[in-house]
C-alpha cells in the first residue's frame, strides 16, 4: 500500500503551491511534502533587498507557518528517485511510497562550475542576488563604490527569472546616477545569450535604458573564471578570451537540474525533469509530474510561471489519480517585471513562443513600456499575492485552462 496518495518533494513555491491547489479540489487527499529547510524565501524579492529596498527578514517565513493544514511535512530530503516502484529514497534511510509523484525541488545555482568564484563570493567586490545571504553585500557595494569598473553577468540559458541579471544592473546604475557617481563608474553587461532579451517586443525599452546609463552590453560573453585577490574576471566568447579588472563584479552562477534528478530515470539530458511542456506530466512516467525550476517546460523560470502552473498541476493529478487523461494545460506564461530604475518597471509577461500574454489593458499598464504602476505591484502587491494567495489556494488571475488539442 503507498504510504501517501501524493508525494511532493520539495517545500517551496511550487510544492506548498500545487499542495494547496489540490487540497482547494479535495480536503479529503493524503499529501506528503518532502522539504528540509526551515526556512522559506520569497526569491523574487532577493533582487530588492540587493537594491537597498527589502531586508533579508521580509521575504523570510517559517516552512511550519506555510505547509498547508492536513498536509504531512516531513522535514528531509530525497536522496533518490525509484518511479518504477513508485517510491522516493530518503536521506535518513528507507522510502516513501507513493500513487502519484509531484517533483517541485527547484534547479540548481552551479557557482562551483566557474573556477575561483565560490572562494571569493561575498568579498573581493564579487556578489550575487541569487543568495540571500549575498543580497545585503550587493547593496554595500553599491552604497560604498565611487569610481572603478562594475561588471554583470548572465551565463547560458536555463536560468531563474531572465532579467535578474539586467535587473541587478539596473537598479544599481539607478542608485549611482542618483548619487550622482555613475559618470565615474564604467558599467558592463557581459551575456551569454546573442540578445539582450529573449523576447523582441521589450528590447527597445531595454536599449533605451542601456542608453541612458551608459552600459557596455557584450554579447556572447560568458564568465569562466575569476580571481578575486587580483580582482579580475575571465570571460569566453568566440573571438577567445579576455581579462577583465573589475571594482565590482554581480554573478549570475550557471544553473542546472538539481543533482538527485539529474541523476535519475526521471530527468532529461540536461537533468531537469522531463515532462509534457502543457501537462506537465512525465513523458515516461505517467504518475510523474513536475512544476517549477525543476521542469524541463521550455518556459520562463519565475515565480509567476509557478503560479499559474500549480493549479494546472493540481487538475491533471486529480485527474490521473482517477484513471483519466490530463484535461488542464499550461499555456508557458511567464512574468519577469523587469526593474529599469527605482520607481520604474517593465512588465513582461509571455508565454512559450515569446507571445505576450498581458495581465492588464494597455491603457492600465503597458509592459513594453517602464511604468510606476508596475513598480508598485511589484514591491507592494506581487510579495501579498505570493504570501496570501498562492501559497494558499487562491488561484487570483491563474485559474487553469483546458488543454488544447492540435490535430495531427
Amino acid at each position: 500500500m503507498p504510504d501517501h496518495d501524493i508525494v511532493i518533494v520539495g517545500g517551496g513555491a511550487g510544492g506548498i503551491a500545487v499542495a494547496a491547489s489540490l487540497l482547494k479540489r479535495n480536503k479529503s487527499l493524503d499529501i506528503a511534502i518532502i522539504e528540509p529547510r526551515d526556512s522559506h524565501y520569497y526569491q523574487p524579492g532577493f533582487t530588492l533587498i540587493g537594491a537597498g529596498i527589502f531586508t533579508p527578514e521580509q521575504v523570510r517565513r517559517s516552512t511550519a507557518s506555510l505547509i498547508p493544514s492536513g498536509v504531512t511535512w516531513l522535514q528531509t530530503s530525497v536522496t533518490g528517485f525509484e518511479p518504477r516502484s513508485n517510491q522516493v529514497r530518503l536521506a535518513e534511510g528507507g522510502t516513501l511510497q507513493y500513487k502519484l509523484l509531484i517533483v517541485a525541488t527547484g534547479n540548481r545555482l552551479d557557482f562551483d562550475s566557474i573556477p575561483g568564484l565560490a572562494a571569493t563570493l561575498g568579498k573581493n567586490g564579487v556578489t550575487s542576488n541569487y543568495r540571500i545571504d549575498l543580497a545585503p553585500y550587493t547593496w554595500e557595494l553599491v552604497r560604498l563604490l565611487q569610481t572603478g569598473r562594475a561588471i554583470f553577468t548572465q551565463p547560458p540559458m536555463p536560468i531563474k527569472c531572465a532579467g535578474a541579471p539586467q535587473k541587478a544592473m539596473y537598479l544599481s546604475c539607478s542608485e549611482w546616477e542618483r548619487q550622482f557617481r555613475l559618470d565615474q563608474i564604467d558599467v558592463e553587461f557581459h551575456t551569454a545569450g546573442a540578445v539582450l532579451f529573449g523576447v523582441p517586443d521589450y528590447v527597445p525599452a531595454l536599449e533605451q535604458t542601456v542608453e541612458r546609463y551608459g552600459i557596455d552590453v557584450q554579447l556572447g560573453s560568458n564568465l569562466v573564471a575569476v580571481d578575486g585577490e587580483s580582482r579580475t574576471a575571465v570571460f569566453k566568447s568566440e573571438a577567445g578570451e579576455t581579462v577583465r579588472q573589475f571594482d565590482m563584479l554581480h554573478v549570475t552562477p550557471p544553473q542546472k537540474g538539481c543533482q538527485v534528478v539529474a541523476d535519475s530515470e526521471i530527468a532529461d539530458a540536461a537533468g531537469y525533469v522531463e515532462v509534457d511542456q502543457m501537462t506537465l506530466r512525465h513523458k515516461r512516467f505517467p504518475n510523474v509530474m513536475a512544476l517549477g525550476d525543476a521542469g524541463s517546460m521550455p518556459n520562463a523560470k519565475t515565480a509567476a510561471a509557478v503560479r499559474k502552473q500549480a493549479p494546472v498541476a493540481a487538475v491533471n493529478a486529480l485527474a490521473i489519480l482517477d484513471g483519466r487523461e490530463p484535461t488542464a494545460g499550461y499555456d508557458g506564461y511567464g512574468s519577469c517585471p523587469l526593474t529599469v530604475e527605482k520607481g520604474k518597471i517593465l512588465l513582461a509577461e509571455f508565454g512559450y513562443g515569446g507571445v505576450l500574454q498581458p495581465s492588464f489593458p494597455s491603457w492600465l499598464i503597458d509592459g513594453t513600456k517602464p511604468s510606476r504602476l508596475a513598480w508598485h505591484l511589484k514591491k507592494d502587491l506581487l510579495p501579498a499575492i505570493y504570501w496570501d494567495a498562492m501559497l494558499k489556494g487562491h488561484e487570483w488571475l491563474a485559474s487553469p485552462k483546458a488543454l488544447q488539442v492540435t490535430g495531427s
